[in-house]
């Protein structure tokens, strides 16, 4: 009689109060897919090849906006082995945008991780940069008591916000004007330089872009890692425009008009 009451009182709290059993299950969910999520990642920035293999099944598929589809475990392996993690390639190094990442149950499968992150690339000889941004989506299946990753997305690729710790000064109109007008540059040809509010607008063939004055004379581009100095001759009037990326010179450009 007991027994039978206290199972009436159990199904009367499931059916009344759902949301309490389905939070603590999502809960303990979503603790085990993060950690999942982070010993996989590690294993990727740290191209740890065996232990990056044990987190996908058999017939595994990955879906890229700018690569296509890549189907099946050992394609993905040797994608990895002869791309991301060859000694001589560059190597490349994730990063999760904080605040972004979302678990979510999948019913009678497993579960559904999203979020964005951000990729940074060493090319030999050179500094660390950031070069990306995307989002991802992986599915995640429990069988068998094991937790696999059966589908991958990686879409929404761009270019990563550049000079995040560049702040943009206020330039008046008159100093704006001086680096307004006609270029010649020995790669880039001929460059247009207008006003655009208070930054300015650059135009080169097909490329257009707003810069943002960090100092008097020296502007950033939000988009890339692209710095622009303009440099006065002896007559302080404005003679040429400096271009550098991550830091090295990449053009000069004169200024003809």
């Amino acid at each position: 009689m007991l027994k039978t009451m206290l199972t009436k009182a159990l199904l009367l709290f499931i059916i009344l109060f759902p949301s309490v059993i389905l939070a603590q299950t999502d809960s303990s969910l979503e603790k085990t897919i993060l950690e999942l999520d982070t010993k996989f990642w590690k294993s990727y920035n740290t191209c740890d090849i065996s232990t990056f293999k044990t987190f996908f099944v058999e017939d595994f598929e990955f879906y890229h906006d700018k690569g296509g589809l890549t189907a099946g475990l050992s394609n993905m392996m040797s994608s990895v082995e002869n791309g991301l993690c060859k000694p001589e390639n560059p190597r490349v190094r994730r990063e999760v945008v904080t605040g972004s990442v979302e678990v979510f149950p999948l019913h009678n499968y497993g579960a559904i991780i999203t979020g964005e992150h951000v990729f940074y690339v060493t090319e030999k000889g050179t500094k660390e940069r950031l070069a990306e941004i995307a989002k991802f989506t992986h599915v995640w299946q429990h069988k068998n008591e094991q937790w696999k990753m059966t589908r991958v997305l990686s879409y929404d690729h761009q270019p990563a916000p550049q000079h995040t710790d560049k702040k943009e000064i206020s330039l008046s109109h008159k100093i704006l004007d001086q680096y307004t007008g006609t270029y010649q540059a020995p790669q880039t040809g001929t460059v247009i330089i207008t006003k655009k509010n208070k930054s300015l607008e650059i135009k080169a063939g097909k490329m257009q872009a707003i810069v943002y004055p960090q100092t008097e004379t020296l502007f950033f581009h939000k988009q890339s890692p692209l710095t622009f100095e303009f440099v006065r001759d002896n007559n302080e009037i404005i003679s040429k425009m400096i271009v550098r990326e991550n830091g090295k010179i990449a053009e000069e450009a004169k200024k003809v008009n």
